[in-house]
């Protein structure tokens, strides 16, 4: 390897590392379709579990205290308490209240909690799964307006009735229709209707106005999802990089983050939404209006909370702004999604929505990075999965696979190498005999380049091109919600985490690493033996020792499944080095046809370098 092709990758490796600490969401263009509505209804009643065991909590003090002044006449449907009614699916849990007509607890059945042991069970539900809703901050789903007695209301404190039992089961097909009514007087009243479907996440909500006209101010009231959704993972700093609130707004999505140093942001959003989403790294609420063109805007606003025990939370509360046209009888349709942030999933419900996995970015290449993510490797990966139950040994395969994919790009650019190696005594009796002459001395190497068809830049070249790809399985292993709690084998129990073999007890200075990865190791280990096939130049053997020590301790905190790929595609590579170094000798330094040979790029700048030189000596 020559110092150009070394110097090439210590800047790869530079930018690469670079970006591995940026986090930048992108930005999609998708197409939205228009939601159907449906009102079939069918209930069927099943005993749940009587016992509720609350799940482990730990939020920041409610900083939207209820207003302990008079609501006005809205005063009469305030309520202290409420009723629980539960909807239970074979996908999820839900807990409504009558007090606000609102989501309580929303479980998952599907996923654990990072905390939980063993697999869930029958009645354990509540014990295990994954509950979204920040309750002890708020329940979600709230109306808000400013009264014409200009009172601040929020349906949140006041008493919906129904006249609907406590518990639902919905089997397969079967769909379940809840109305919460909170009156004020038989012709003024707000209405909450939430349809259930018991195959899917989606829930169709409609919000009936009858009799507001004169009861509400600047003709807008706000659709609130406050106190954003749970952290459920035990990382929770590396969760809050990927926690934000996300709106699809003017053909695209806009990421709002809130910062590590605790200060609040906002963001006022005027014009169409297609859909507005609180978000942690696999999980999400969202909130599609079925005709974007009638809402007004939006308004995000967010703050990251330290905590005593689990590091970080960000809370967001997101508001759709509609408005209120005065009518005795005024409807809004809302859908919501409350799950995974699967792209199957989300795709089924809305295109757009798409938009919320997070593929990574970089430098602002999502047009590349992205497409190869979405549409090449997710799918491929799910693929592997209908015949690989093991998500561990998918990767192994998947790794494989890639590595064939690259194998003309990697050959190519060892072949380049291993000339660039015979050439360089002829470059060194060049340097030696015009070592007074750098200009004679470059122009002879670019001679010798063009003699025998080698480019100088040829080791690096299919390494960029390569690059994309690598991006895009970064992202896709961070972003892959199938990854989860998915074990492999021995120490391996989560593939969307770091594999800890051992916990320092401290954090090594300059580093922050305390805990210790065993495939971030043997990541390290390979990548040694793949730099010491690769690196021949005695000066450049600190290359050896220095690049696994870095990636080893750069990769200490990533999730094993990508660590896991890494190493399995450097195994790969020191299988192919070997046999490109030892089985084939089709590696020759032959000179070219001259009738055949390409002037190059270097050597046009030479030429274009020497006639500029000669001209300036026949001024003088």
């Amino acid at each position: 390897m020559d110092r150009n092709t070394t110097t090439a990758f210590i800047l790869i490796g530079a930018i690469l590392v670079v970006w591995l600490f940026i986090n930048t969401p992108e930005q999609t263009e998708t197409t939205r379709k228009e939601q159907d509505t449906t009102t079939t209804i069918d209930k069927k009643v099943k005993d749940l579990p009587k016992t509720i065991v609350d799940e482990k909590e730990t939020t920041p003090q409610d900083t939207n205290q209820k207003d302990e002044k008079t609501l006005g006449i809205f005063s009469s449907a305030e309520i202290d308490s409420g009723r629980i009614i539960t909807i239970e699916t074979d996908l999820a849990i839900y807990e409504l209240s009558t007090k606000g007509g609102n989501f309580h607890k929303v479980f998952l059945k599907k996923f654990n909690n990072w905390y939980s042991s063993g697999v869930n069970g029958e009645g354990n539900f509540y014990k295990t799964s994954v509950q979204l809703v920040n309750h002890t901050l708020s329940d979600a789903y709230n109306i808000s307006f400013i009264s014409t007695e200009g009172k601040a209301i929020s349906t949140g404190s006041l008493n919906f009735i129904t006249a609907e039992q406590n518990n639902y089961y919905l089997n397969a097909d079967d769909t379940l229709l809840i109305t919460f009514r909170m009156e004020l007087s038989p012709n003024r009243a707000i209405e909450k209707k939430y349809l259930f479907r018991a195959e899917t996440y989606l829930i169709k909500s409609e919000i009936v106005f009858t009799g507001f006209n004169g009861l509400i101010t600047d003709n807008t009231y706000d659709i609130a999802w406050e106190s954003g959704i749970r952290f459920v993972e035990r990382n929770s700093v590396n969760e809050a990089g990927f926690s934000s609130a996300d709106v699809y707004y003017g053909d695209e999505k806009v990421v709002i983050d809130a910062p590590g140093d605790g200060e609040k942001i906002s963001r006022d959003l005027n014009g169409r939404v297609d859909w507005l989403a609180v978000r942690n790294k696999y999980f999400a609420a969202i909130m599609i209006p079925s005709d974007p063109t009638q809402v007004e805007g939006a308004y995000v606003e967010g703050q990251t909370f330290p905590t005593k025990e689990l590091g970080l939370k960000e809370i967001y509360n997101v508001r759709l702004v509609v408005p209120f046209k005065g009518s005795d009888v005024e409807r809004r349709n809302i859908d919501l999604y409350i799950g995974p942030v699967d792209y199957d999933l989300l795709k089924e419900i809305n295109t757009n929505l798409t938009a919320l996995v997070d593929f990574g970015s970089f430098f602002g290449l999502k047009f590349i990075v992205r497409p190869i993510a979405e549409y090449v490797l997710l799918p491929l990966l799910k693929f592997l999965h209908m015949f690989i139950p093991n998500y561990g040994f998918v990767i192994i395969v998947f790794s494989l696979i890639i590595k064939i994919v690259v194998y003309p790009l990697t050959r190519k650019s060892f072949q380049s190498m291993k000339k660039m190696q015979l050439l360089q005594p002829k470059i060194t009796e060049l340097k030696e005999k015009f070592k007074d002459d750098p200009q004679k001395m470059n122009k002879e190497t670019m001679k010798l380049y063009q003699t025998y068809g080698v480019n100088p830049a040829g080791g690096c070249l299919p390494i960029l091109l390569q690059m994309p790809i690598f991006i895009a399985l970064w992202g896709l292993f961070q972003a892959a919600t199938e990854l989860r709690q998915q074990p492999f084998v021995l120490w391996i129990n989560d593939l969307s985490a770091p594999d800890l073999i051992y916990d320092l007890g401290f954090k090594l200075p300059l580093f922050g690493i305390q805990e210790i990865s065993g495939l971030a190791i043997l990541m390290g280990i390979t990548t040694f033996f793949q730099q010491k096939m690769t690196i021949k130049d005695p000066k450049q053997q600190a290359l050896v020792y220095m690049m696994p020590i870095m990636l080893t301790i750069l990769f200490m905190t990533f999730p094993s499944g990508l660590n896991l790929y890494y190493f399995m595609f450097n195994v790969f590579s020191i299988a192919q080095q070997y046999y490109i170094n030892h089985k084939q000798s089709d590696v020759e330094l032959v000179p070219v046809d001259p009738s055949k040979r390409k002037t190059g790029f270097m050597q046009r700048l030479m030429d274009a370098a020497e006639q500029q030189s000669k001209q300036q000596k026949g001024k003088k």
